[in-house]
């Protein structure tokens, strides 16, 4: 199963570099969308998240919310299930 992950940033915000580690850590490929390089790209992100801060990351298109909300799926064992991954044992 491919999972479709999309991320809108900035180059210099640090939340958006702290997500994107966890998900490199996780192994998992992304798509993001400088909101800054293209005011398109700030539109649609607002648009389609009712939020105007980056990150804002969406997988399979359900929208997951910024680098906070990333990592407390990650501590609950819920982002490995988004992502279609077994788990990792503690």
């Amino acid at each position: 199963m491919t999972t479709d992950v999309l991320l809108y940033i900035t180059n210099w915000c640090p939340f958006c570099r702290r997500a994107k580690t966890l998900l490199k850590e996780k192994g998992v490929q992304w798509k993001e969308l400088d909101i800054e390089a293209d005011p398109v790209h700030r539109q649609a992100m607002t648009e389609a998240s009712g939020r105007n801060t980056v990150p804002q990351i969406f997988i399979n298109g359900t929208h997951v919310g910024g680098s906070d909300e990333l990592f407390e799926l990650d501590v609950r064992g819920e982002l490995d299930k988004l992502l279609g991954r077994t788990p990792r044992a503690n």
